[in-house]
């Protein structure tokens, strides 16, 4: 008999590849998913940010020939910790396992890394990319603010993004269209706003919401969700042309 812990699976999302699929391949890129272990309300599972992470890394690795890694589960997540379940680590060590799996990339061979972040609060990711330059390992921190403002007007997301914070229509549209049978009953009625959020690191979320949600899941659709990530795949083509050898080129998957 299953328990709590075993509702819903979410097939798909791990790189199968083998190491003769490497070889093969001979990717200069690889792409890490980074998400996080935290509440997300009633209605999407803890592993939501790494579900997004991961779903956008499988959507670019169809697209684009990258190196394709396993995400990073857990992340820095303390400002949901008034919530039961939510597990974070610490800046310090998300920095240190990133650069970890860096300098194991470079070398085996490939040194340009794409962080693929699924949590806005993986603030040190920032500083990863920033202090990779002239370290000998190319990286970049994707989706950015401008892909994803792309990805929202091209799916006609209609709740702000300052709005759409936590749990919200981008991230209910995502997993209704890629992973629906995560989405659990409730979304419907949880909206939420709480636009001014000026203390949230101090005080965290639960100054700003007693559900764990801070947006307009109601306006969620699976519609949507597709269109998101296929405007995400294709901001994904600028950092693919700027940090590929030039005899990388993407896929044609049309």
């Amino acid at each position: 008999m299953g328990g709590w812990g075993t509702h819903g699976t979410a097939p798909g999302l791990l790189p199968l590849g083998t190491t003769e699929d490497v070889r093969a391949g001979r990717p200069a890129v690889a792409v890490l998913p980074v998400g996080s272990f935290e509440q997300h309300g009633a209605f999407l599972p803890l592993v939501t940010d790494t579900v997004i992470a991961c779903t956008i890394a499988r959507e670019v690795a169809a697209a684009y020939p990258v190196h394709h890694l396993p995400p990073v589960t857990i992340s820095c997540s303390h400002e949901h910790a008034a919530w039961p379940g939510t597990v974070s680590i610490s800046a310090t060590t998300l920095y240190s396992v990133v650069r970890d799996i860096a300098d194991s990339l470079r070398r085996s061979g490939i040194s340009t890394l794409i962080l693929v972040n699924g949590h806005g609060g993986n603030y040190v990711l920032r500083n990863v990319v920033q202090e990779s330059a002239g370290g000998g390992t190319r990286m970049a921190l994707f989706p950015g603010p401008a892909d994803w403002d792309a990805a929202r007007a091209r799916a006609g997301v209609q709740t702000p993004s300052n709005s759409d914070m936590h749990a919200g229509e981008v991230e209910t549209s995502i997993l209704l269209h890629a992973h629906p049978e995560l989405v659990r009953p409730g979304y419907e009625t949880s909206d939420c706003l709480a636009d001014d959020r000026k203390h949230l690191l101090t005080l965290g979320m639960t100054a700003y919401t007693e559900s764990g949600v801070i947006g307009r899941p109601s306006m969620a659709s699976a519609g949507k969700g597709k269109e998101l990530l296929a405007g995400l795949v294709d901001s994904f083509d600028e950092y693919f042309s700027l940090l590929a050898s030039p005899a990388e080129a993407p896929r044609d998957i049309r």
